[in-house]
C-alpha cells in the first residue's frame, strides 16, 4: 500500500458569540443556539468529520477515532450527532479490536515468523504496492496476450504504455487524499483504475479522467524521444499507437475518460470540442478525399460531443479549466496522431 497522504486536523476556532444562523448573542460555552437550535462551531464540526473520514480512507482508524472523539467536545450531548458519533467510534473500536484479534491469531500461527510476516504486512513502500497478486496477474496476462501476438517487444512497449496512463488516473486520485487500487489490466480490453470517495466535484471528476490521457500523451511522446534518438521503428509504432488509444479514450460514451470529464463542461464548451475534432477529421481526408482507419477516431470524438450537447446533464457552473485541460489533449494528441500517421503507414 502506497504512503497515504497526510490529514492536518483542523485548527480550534476562536469563542462564538453570535449565532451562526441568526446572529443571537450567546455567552462563553454555548454549542447550540437556544432560539435557532443551530450548532454554533457547526463549520469547524464539518471540518472535523471530514478529516476524520478521510483518516478512515486511509484506513488510520485510531487517528480517526481521536478525530471523531474530538468533535463531541463541540456537540451538546443530547444531541442526534452527538449519539450519531458515539456509535461511530463504538463501530470503530470494534473494528480495531477484530483486526487486533486476527492479528493475535496469526501471531500464534506463524510463531518465530511472525515479525516477518507483520513487517511485510504493514510495508508502505512501492516495491510491496507493485507486488500484489490481482495487479501482477492482470499486467502478466495483459503483457502474455500481446507478446503472443505481436512479439515481447512491443507487448513490453505497450503495457508501460497502458500502465502509465493509468497512473495518471491513481496519481489524481490519491493527489486528493482518497483511497485508489493499482490498475486492473484486462487482457484484449484495457485497465482500469478503481478508487473510493463520496461527494467528489465534478472539476475534481473531470481532473481524473482526464489525468490518464496526460499520462499517455507523455509517454507516447517519451516513445517519440527514443525513436529520435535510436530511429527504432518500434517506438515510432507505440508514438501512434499510444496517442491514438488516448485519444478514443475521450469519446464521451459509457465509461471512457472523456465522458467523466464531460461533466464538468457547459453545451457550449462541448461544441467547441466537437468542432476541434471537425477541423482535424478534415485534415485528415486531404486533397483526395480518402478515409481510412485513422480518421474515423476523430469523427467518433466529434460526434459523442456532439451527442453531449444534446444531453441535459451540464453543471451550473461549467469550468473553464477543464474545457481548456481536454482541448489540449485534444489539440496535442491529435497532432501526434497526424504526424506520426503517415510515418507508420510508409512502413507496412
Amino acid at each position: 500500500m502506497a504512503t497515504s497522504a497526510v490529514t492536518t486536523e483542523p485548527t480550534p476556532p476562536v469563542t462564538i458569540h453570535n449565532c451562526p444562523a441568526c446572529s443571537h448573542w450567546l455567552p462563553d460555552g454555548t454549542l447550540a443556539c437556544p432560539d435557532c437550535q443551530a450548532l454554533t462551531y457547526g463549520k469547524y464540526l464539518s471540518e472535523l468529520a471530514f478529516s476524520a473520514q478521510q483518516l478512515e480512507q486511509q484506513q488510520k482508524w485510531a487517528e480517526a477515532r481521536e478525530r471523531w472523539l474530538a468533535a463531541l467536545a463541540w456537540l451538546p450531548g443530547d444531541t442526534q450527532q452527538a449519539e450519531g458519533i458515539q456509535k461511530h467510534v463504538a463501530a470503530i473500536d470494534a473494528r480495531m479490536r477484530a483486526e487486533e484479534d486476527q492479528r493475535a491469531r496469526w501471531t500464534k500461527r506463524l510463531g518465530p515468523f511472525a515479525p516477518i510476516a507483520l513487517f511485510l504486512l504493514k510495508a508502505k513502500s512501492f516495491i510491496f504496492l507493485i507486488f500484489k497478486l490481482k495487479f501482477l496477474l492482470g499486467f502478466f496476462a495483459f503483457f502474455g496476450l500481446y507478446w503472443a501476438l505481436f512479439g515481447w517487444r512491443f507487448a513490453a512497449g505497450f503495457t508501460g504504455c497502458i500502465f502509465i496512463h493509468e497512473m495518471g488516473h491513481f496519481a489524481a486520485v490519491r493527489r486528493r487524499g482518497l483511497k485508489a487500487d493499482l490498475p486492473m489490466f484486462m487482457p484484449g480490453m484495457g485497465a482500469y483504475v478503481r478508487w473510493y470517495g463520496q461527494g467528489v466535484s465534478r472539476e475534481d471528476l473531470a481532473a481524473i479522467a482526464l489525468a490518464g490521457p496526460l499520462f499517455g500523451l507523455t509517454a507516447a511522446l517519451a516513445c517519440y524521444a527514443i525513436f529520435w534518438g535510436t530511429h527504432n521503428p518500434l517506438f515510432l509504432i507505440l508514438t501512434y499507437t499510444g496517442a491514438w488509444l488516448n485519444l478514443f479514450n475521450l469519446i464521451p460514451v459509457l465509461g471512457l475518460d472523456g465522458a467523466q470529464a464531460c461533466y464538468a463542461l457547459s453545451t457550449m464548451q462541448r461544441a467547441l470540442l466537437a468542432a476541434t475534432c471537425v477541423v482535424f477529421f478534415g485534415l485528415t481526408l486531404g486533397p483526395t478525399m480518402s478515409f481510412d482507419n485513422v480518421q474515423w477516431i476523430f469523427l467518433f470524438v466529434a460526434l459523442g460531443m456532439g451527442w453531449k450537447t444534446m444531453v441535459r446533464d451540464t453543471p451550473e457552473m461549467p469550468d473553464t479549466r477543464t474545457f481548456v485541460y481536454f482541448q489540449s489533449l485534444l489539440i496535442l494528441l491529435g497532432m501526434v496522431v497526424l504526424y506520426t500517421y503517415p510515418l507508420v503507414d510508409q512502413m507496412k
